[in-house]
């Protein structure tokens, strides 16, 4: 990924006794359709190899050559077949290349008017030989969802889009750097998971206890807050909000963003009760929320899992994503329920939101040291579900996906809340109970359920779920 760009490595493939000038024209249409579409390319061109084609094995090294060059840039590979192809051509580039990216296989269509010699592509078959070689190298790879597809089509765009998702969760995830901010709260062992099988999918957890970061907090200077809490107020209405607690709120979200930067992390879960409010005064929720917002997302309660299906579908859908509980049912429809927490949710999935104080722990620490949390309701429409989980018996990480929508039926509670609704969703609650999954789910308002199976399943190794 280069400046926050999704960038594709490109191969064409092309075999001389099939029309050279269709390999000449696709890698000119391709090129053009990648970068129009706002993705980065590095690909051979006429001067590198025939038409910038990919057919001999000495083409094949300098395009391997090439992307290997560009190794930290590339996100993925997008195979196209104006004609037939030379499946050898494809496989070995990949295999000297040795990037282990994502694959995207895609061949022309032929046109009924258009099969004379001089016209006739083939691809449909050569294809099938591309992907027979990369099965045999044990190359994974993805397909469109036509076996033949035009680019400039809309079912074409649609696979780009849900391929380059797919790229970006599977780089955000294998070198994914999480921290965990304190030990989760004693009566949830429902959040308890493995650092160590975590990091054979290579994502590591930083930790640090909570006493350091209120140490930490205790230590700053006035001025070192300011710009924090008016960050703060910009990001959130704070009316009827103590003006100690917002100060508590700006110093506590200074030590962790430092730390968070300090560490190069790209998620955090929070030990977010009941010591911090208890010997600190102030729920983090709001602090929590921003750095969610932008795409850093944060998780209650410590749960690490968690975060990790909050940050896949972060990449994914490109927008912020949250941690909810599966929480109560919807009157007698079965495939309804309310999804709730107390809550940090990110500010932009809420159709309208304010600050507040923490009902729920207020009965137990206090009004006074209970402000801070994020109230409101999600706003209406499409949503994507995931939650990951790992498995210390089998030393595997399992999750499940899948899509559904918040709706605008009539509901009045406290906290960040909203209607789901979800096809066959007793079914899905069968699954998580029969399984032992956790009651927190990840969730984003966007359809990612696709990209995100694919890239669990296919790239990472994981064993997956998709409800559909």
């Amino acid at each position: 990924m280069k400046d926050g760009k999704t960038v594709f490595g490109l191969i064409i493939g092309n075999r001389g006794f099939f029309p050279d000038r269709l390999a000449q024209e696709g890698r000119d249409e391709m090129v053009k359709l990648l970068a129009d579409a706002g993705y980065g390319v590095v690909a051979v061109g006429p001067k590198d190899t025939k038409f910038g084609a990919i057919e001999t094995r000495r083409e094949a090294k300098i395009c391997a050559e090439l992307f290997r060059k560009h190794r930290d840039e590339i996100d993925g590979v997008v195979v196209s077949l104006p004609n037939f192809g030379d499946e050898r051509g494809v496989a070995d580039t990949l295999l000297m290349a040795g990037l282990n990216v994502p694959v995207l296989m895609q061949a022309y269509p032929d046109e009924p008017g258009k099969m004379d010699i001089a016209n006739r592509r083939d691809s449909l078959c050569g294809k099938m030989s591309a992907c027979n070689n990369l099965a045999q190298y044990r190359i994974p790879y993805s397909l469109t969802e036509l076996h033949t597809v035009s680019p400039d089509s809309d079912s074409f765009r649609q696979d780009l889009a849900d391929f380059a998702a797919t790229c970006r969760v599977v780089a955000g995830l294998r070198n994914a750097r999480l921290g965990a901010i304190g030990a989760r709260p004693a009566a949830f062992n429902t959040v308890r998971y493995s650092e160590k099988i975590l990091q054979l999918s290579g994502i590591s957890v930083e930790t640090i206890d909570l006493s350091e970061v209120l140490g930490r907090v205790e230590r700053l200077k006035e001025g070192e807050y300011k710009d924090k809490l008016d960050a703060l107020r910009k990001y959130i209405s704070c009316k009827g909000i103590p003006a100690e607690s917002l100060v508590k709120m700006a110093k506590l979200g200074v030590v962790v963003d430092r730390w968070v930067e300090e560490n190069d992390l790209d998620g955090t879960a929070f030990q977010c009760w009941t010591a911090i409010e208890e010997y600190f005064g102030v729920v983090p929720c709001a602090i929590m929320s921003m750095m969610s917002d932008a795409l850093r997302p944060s998780a209650c309660e410590v749960d690490v899992a968690g975060l990790v299906g909050m940050l896949a579908l972060a990449r994914a859908a490109q927008s912020p994503s949250m941690l909810l509980d599966w929480n109560n049912n919807y009157g007698d429809d079965p495939d309804k329920a309310v999804a709730f927490h107390c809550s940090n949710l990110p500010r932009s999935v809420f159709a309208d939101v304010r600050m507040s104080c923490q009902d729920i722990l207020a009965g137990t620490v206090g009004t006074e040291n209970a402000y801070g949390t994020l109230v409101g309701r999600i706003k209406p429409g499409p949503m994507t579900f995931c939650r990951v989980d790992t498995d210390d018996e089998n030393g595997t990480i399992r999750s499940y996906v899948g899509e559904g929508e918040f709706t605008d039926d009539p509901l009045e509670t406290f906290g960040g809340y909203g209607v789901v609704e979800i096809p066959d969703f007793q079914e899905l609650l069968a699954y998580i109970c029969d399984m032992g999954f956790e009651h927190h789910v990840a969730a984003t308002l966007s359809e990612v359920a696709d990209p995100i199976y694919e890239a669990f399943d296919k790239y990472l190794g994981w064993d997956v779920y998709y409800h559909e």
